[in-house]
């Protein structure tokens, strides 16, 4: 696992009503990590933010977790 996954992880987690709803995935693409985030349809709002503020932010931090390991990432949120 990668600190970019674990970082979007750790944050769904900690804003999620249902946290056992949350799903991260991670695969290759392009030459950079693509990081999917999938969570319940009404904690999906509370990760995404206000004019995608929070979902920015959650990006920039899983963008600095993958400079440590040397690598990209892309994070995607998706629906169940």
């Amino acid at each position: 696992m990668s600190r970019a996954r674990a970082v979007v992880e750790a944050i769904a987690r900690a804003l999620a009503d249902k946290p056992d709803a949350v799903s991260v995935t991670e695969r290759d693409a392009r030459g950079q990590s693509l990081v999917e985030l999938t969570m319940a349809p009404g904690d999906m709002g509370r990760v995404i933010g206000r004019q995608g503020r929070t979902a920015n932010a959650v990006r920039t931090l899983a963008n600095a977790a993958a400079e440590l390991d040397g690598t990209k990432v892309n994070v995607e949120f998706r629906d169940q």
